[in-house]
């Protein structure tokens, strides 16, 4: 029992990893920095996506707010 848990523990927390990428800090045209930040990655559907309404973002814990 505590075998199978373990395994669905580190199921789990690979997948949460690979859900997010690192955009890293930047200057915008008009000379001001945006600091680097996370994001969920691009991939082919929305829903998944931090700002998608019904998901949190696990590193501010805002609730998605778009339907599209």
């Amino acid at each position: 029992m505590k075998t199978i848990f373990t395994t669905i523990a580190v199921l789990f927390l690979s997948f949460t990893a690979s859900a997010s990428c690192f955009v890293s800090g930047y200057y915008k045209s008009n000379g001001t920095y945006v600091s680097g930040y996370y994001r969920s990655c691009p991939n082919s559907t929305v829903t998944d996506n931090y700002s998608y309404q019904g998901n949190i973002n696990p590193y501010n814990g805002k609730r998605g707010y778009n339907s599209y």
